[in-house]
């Protein structure tokens, strides 16, 4: 075998254990392959081969796997790698330090690539164009591999967790308070919280950064102009501590990450909150803010790629009495739940519905309330014409 075979076998090897650590599955094709020598080198195919059949590992089982590696050698390629997006090395809450070996997309190296200020010179630009079209590429073969094993790939999606919760929005565009249908004889539950506002004050460390969806569109070209900066995407506790060392996102304070909110809310995004272990009863690590233009939860969706897995505590609801079918819900609701009817009435496809309060935000009728109720929406990614 030549060195370059060498190369691309240890190439390979790095790219399965990659796509393990990560909930999407992506093909091994040449694309992934591109992407792993745009971030790594050959010290870091090594040590990546530690996580072959475990994704998270302890120092003592690091040590155990890479016998000629010392604990500072070690530590040192963690913190490379994790620069680099492919490592999570925080301690645990018992303070036992983990490394977890993070994937391409959601949540590793893509998110934390365009998390991060762009270049300001025009080759550190032109690399960022170079490997974001690399990742529109991925993309595509993914929905490919997706489309051709369609049945087996929704009863695939079907047994998957939620990968997100939605937030709702609780003020109307006027800043009044949005009305809730609480529901009739539901018993007391705990639940997580349902206000971006208690999700802040939890926390002590708080990190923002760019919204990578965004940022990443734009590298391909695209423009968009919402009448808000990038710097939209959040992440707490640990994670924030992650994302800040590292160099992703900046520290803020508890009174800033507010006062973004507010200005996130007036644009008409989305909040999407991430829990650890997608469990929606564990700690928030993250919201994300998203615009259905940009953000690929909602475009791989639209684009066949992947599914729709969310957890809503809300359901949007139309009171026909005061609908004017003025069409400004159908227009902001991100996943075209909302329509008019032979009346001009609107009306909510309730299979399709989120929670968001987008359309109850915007309703200058104050004609949409939303009814509470914990549901899991999973909606297959469409089955696209061949």
């Amino acid at each position: 075998m030549s060195e370059q075979e060498e190369v691309e076998k240890r190439f390979k090897k790095a790219a399965q254990a990659i796509i393990a650590a990560g909930p999407m599955p992506f093909p091994l094709t040449d694309t992934f392959i591109k992407i792993l020598q745009y971030y790594l080198d050959e010290k870091d195919l090594e040590f990546i081969k530690a996580f072959k059949l475990k994704p998270s590992l302890t120092m003592d089982e690091i040590k155990a796997k890479l016998t000629d590696w010392s604990e500072e050698e070690i530590q040192q390629q963690a913190d490379s790698i994790a620069k680099k997006g492919f490592m999570f090395n925080q301690p645990s809450s018992k303070g036992l330090m983990v490394y977890r070996l993070m994937p391409i997309v959601m949540i590793g190296a893509f998110e934390y690539q365009f998390m991060q200020e762009k270049p300001t010179d025009e080759a550190g630009l032109q690399r960022l164009k170079e490997i974001s079209e690399l990742y529109e590429q991925l993309m595509k073969e993914l929905g490919g591999a997706i489309q051709r094993n369609y049945d087996s790939m929704v009863v695939t999606f079907e047994k998957t967790p939620s990968i997100d919760r939605t937030v709702p929005l609780r003020e109307t565009a006027e800043g009044k308070t949005i009305k809730i249908e609480k529901e009739v004889g539901a018993e007391e539950q705990v639940l997580p919280s349902q206000t971006v506002e208690e999700i802040i004050n939890k926390y002590d460390d708080i990190a923002v950064g760019n919204c990578f969806c965004r940022q990443y569109r734009e590298m391909l070209g695209e423009t968009f102009d919402i009448g808000i900066s990038a710097e939209v995407c959040f992440t707490f506790g640990k994670s924030a501590r992650h994302v800040i060392q590292q160099g992703f996102g900046r520290r803020v304070t508890k009174e800033e990450a507010l006062e973004i909110m507010k200005n996130v809310e007036k644009a008409g995004l989305v909040h999407k909150a991430f829990h650890n272990k997608s469990d929606i009863m564990q700690e928030e690590n993250s919201i994300c803010n998203c615009h259905p233009a940009f953000c690929d939860n909602f475009r791989l969706y639209r684009e066949g790629v992947f599914a729709i897995l969310n957890t809503a505590f809300y359901l949007s609801q139309i009171n026909p009495d005061e609908c004017t079918g003025c069409g400004i819900c159908v227009e902001k609701c991100p996943m075209t739940a909302i329509s008019l009817d032979a009346d001009n009435i609107a009306i909510v496809d309730e299979s399709h519905c989120i929670g968001c309060g987008l359309c109850a935000h915007f309703c200058p009728a104050d004609a949409v309330c939303l009814k509470e109720g914990q549901r899991r929406v999973f909606i297959p990614p469409p089955r696209m014409a061949t």
